[in-house]
């Protein structure tokens, strides 16, 4: 019995999209990706991009089978898009053809892809830097922390990839790389007036949690889309969890160890907003300490401490 071989990004490039390029680009792909093909800043191109991305408004409720997608532009839509991503869709585009009998699937990633990179463009500030195809361009963000080049394309490829089609990827990675660094920590608004005692919780259920904040913090209401699941929650094993307020009162974190490490959730007046990992010795204590808007987070690492340090919005 033959198995088809995993339906890797590679793959997805070279099935897909690799018969597309021009042959110069063919010729050298590496001096395609890097070299300006909008040098003049010709405002004609800007404005092709920003078509294509209209486009991709227009095009997706008959390529997402559904109604509306709600993609008005917003970081939010990208979100909304990126839980949408499904293997049955992948799998219909890559079988369906659109007029030109290219496949559904190129058109959807190459429309896609200018849409998620005019939401960055738009909302943050940031720049095209177009190139040789369209589809390869990369959004220039700059943020407090520092200057980065986004490949959007990428993105796209490996969010529907085999190994991410289920985890819906895109999501993650625009929060990872445009959201959280351009996050304006100042302007959060405050979950509570005033810093209130936050008990420990001993027994680390969901509904426990839940129950918890609802006695504790009314004001939280959800803990919002991407607040990990009752099963991964029970998954991770927590011997407890404490919580710490930051930022005064905009955002609470809640951290406590696991079977192997210490995980640390991020959550502001929308709910869940961030979460990091350190891995440390079973059974090991730790320490969370907070001094101006410095963050430390000290755990045992082979019988050695080893401190985390951060900002109090996290990594």
């Amino acid at each position: 019995m033959n198995e088809h071989p995993p339906l890797t990004a590679e793959l997805l490039f070279e099935r897909y999209f690799w018969p597309l390029y021009p042959d110069d680009a063919r010729y050298d792909l590496a001096r395609a990706r890097a070299l300006d093909a909008n040098p003049a800043a010709n405002p004609h191109i800007y404005r092709s991009l920003d078509e294509i991305a209209d486009t991709f408004v227009s095009m997706a409720s008959s390529a997402f089978e559904t109604k509306d997608l709600g993609l008005d532009g917003s970081d939010a839509s990208v979100h909304r898009l990126s839980v949408e991503l499904d293997r049955r869709r992948r799998d219909r585009w890559t079988q369906e053809r659109a007029p030109d009998r290219t496949s559904l699937l190129t058109h959807v990633v190459v429309h896609g892809a200018i849409y998620v990179g005019t939401c960055v463009v738009r909302n943050h500030g940031a720049t095209w830097q177009v190139r040789r195809p369209l589809w390869e361009s990369l959004v220039r963000l700059r943020s407090p922390m520092g200057e980065a080049d986004l490949a959007v394309f990428h993105w796209w490829l490996k969010s529907l990839s085999d190994s991410e089609i289920d985890r819906h990827t895109l999501g993650d990675r625009y929060r990872v790389h445009v959201e959280q660094p351009t996050l304006r920590p100042e302007l959060l608004p405050p979950i509570v007036a005033e810093p209130r005692a936050m008990p420990r919780l001993s027994k680390v259920r969901y509904d426990a949690l839940y129950k918890h904040l609802r006695a504790h913090l009314p004001e939280m209401r959800d803990l919002g889309e991407h607040f990990p699941s009752p099963e991964r929650l029970a998954e991770l094993g927590f011997r407890h969890l404490d919580f710490t307020w930051l930022g005064g009162t905009r955002m609470l974190l809640l951290h406590g160890p696991a079977d192997r490490g210490v995980h640390l959730f991020w959550l502001d007046r929308t709910g869940f907003a961030k979460a990091a990992y350190y891995p440390a010795d079973p059974g090991s204590d730790y320490r969370i300490d907070l001094e101006g808007d410095t963050l430390s987070v000290a755990v045992t690492v082979k019988g050695r401490q080893a401190d985390h340090v951060m900002l109090w919005w996290g990594p």
